[in-house]
């Protein structure tokens, strides 16, 4: 559809030759970026229900679980509070999935706006915007009605929520610390007889809060992101009251390693009891393979070079079959 859009403004030919290289280069580079970002949110979301399940089972035996992620889906959030006026945050009817990146996209980098066709100096075929007298851009009607029939279809989709919205909503706040660096969140809590969605704002104090409540066995689930796991330990401490074991969920590698280390590293201290379980989050998505394959090798290789042992950096988390690295 976005190829054929790309030929309704004439930014590329019928044949697909670009008429606008920069016009092409720049809707290819926002679909693409869009795209992964959601499918990684997509998987993530998913991968959430064995997630849940394996949590509770930890409950259930007297463990501590930390999740690890990247992304906390704060930027989504905010736009869609920004649609709603403040009065109406104690009573919400949305969901912030990860659908939003892709409606994001479609209503404000989908290519619908008319190109004309000319010929350079050298004879070649190229392709302007076209504005009206006023100034204002020429829309194509075929690609405004593509694009407007994919937002309808996506809006019908069933949501979604993201990965840390459906932790905090089936523990609860009381039983998760969220060690993030949100501002504000929304949170389900009880009205009347039934459940309503709230805004609720967070201060600067809360990941030292969170973090301390953890700490003290006063909830038994923490989960962090790279904004919030910097400086912070999450180990079984000597020193403290939470000395259970933990079960470390790397729930999603991201795009470095050595960011990803540094993650399993906030459970993983001197001065403690008994040393975490690692337990790598993936599915059966070729794709999310792919990227945990890379994250894989890298580990390895960063063990490799800091202590001159292949399987020092990885921890021995992933099996050789893990790395898709290979001359194919």
């Amino acid at each position: 559809i976005l190829r054929e859009a790309l030929q309704a403004t004439n930014i590329t030919s019928d044949g697909g030759e670009s008429l606008n290289k920069n016009a092409k280069s720049a809707a290819l580079s926002a679909f693409e970026s869009n795209k992964q970002r959601f499918f990684n949110h997509l998987i993530t979301s998913m991968a959430m229900p064995s997630v849940i399940e394996a949590i509770q089972a930890d409950q259930r035996t007297g463990l501590a679980s930390v999740v690890q992620l990247v992304s906390t889906s704060e930027a989504l959030m905010e736009r869609r509070l920004a649609e709603i006026p403040a009065s109406e945050h104690n009573d919400l009817n949305f969901d912030v999935t990860p659908r939003e990146y892709m409606l994001d996209y479609l209503k404000h980098s989908f290519p619908t706006q008319l190109f004309e066709t000319y010929s350079d100096e050298e004879g070649n075929l190229q392709s302007r915007p076209v504005y009206t007298a006023d100034g204002h851009p020429v829309f194509c009607k075929d690609a405004v009605a593509r694009r407007d029939a994919m937002m309808e279809d996506l809006a019908l989709l069933p949501p979604v929520q993201a990965a840390l919205d459906q932790l905090l909503h089936h523990f609860g706040t009381d039983n998760v610390a969220e060690v993030t660096g949100r501002s504000r969140r929304i949170i389900k809590r009880r009205s009347g007889n039934h459940d309503v969605l709230a805004v609720q704002n967070r201060p600067a104090s809360s990941n030292l809060a969170e973090t301390q409540a953890f700490m003290d066995d006063k909830k038994r689930v923490l989960v962090f992101s790279d904004a919030g796991g910097t400086g912070r330990s999450y180990h079984a401490d000597l020193n403290c009251l939470n000395q259970r074991l933990r079960k470390h969920y790397l729930l999603e590698a991201g795009w470095r390693a050595d960011t990803a280390i540094q993650g399993l590293g906030r459970t993983h201290r001197s001065n403690q009891k008994h040393p975490p379980i690692f337990r790598p989050v993936t599915t059966d998505v070729r794709g999310q393979k792919r990227f945990i394959s890379t994250i894989a090798r890298n580990m390895d290789s960063l063990g490799a070079i800091t202590r001159g042992q292949r399987q020092t950096g990885g921890n021995g988390m992933f099996r050789p079959s893990d790395n898709l690295e290979s001359s194919y």
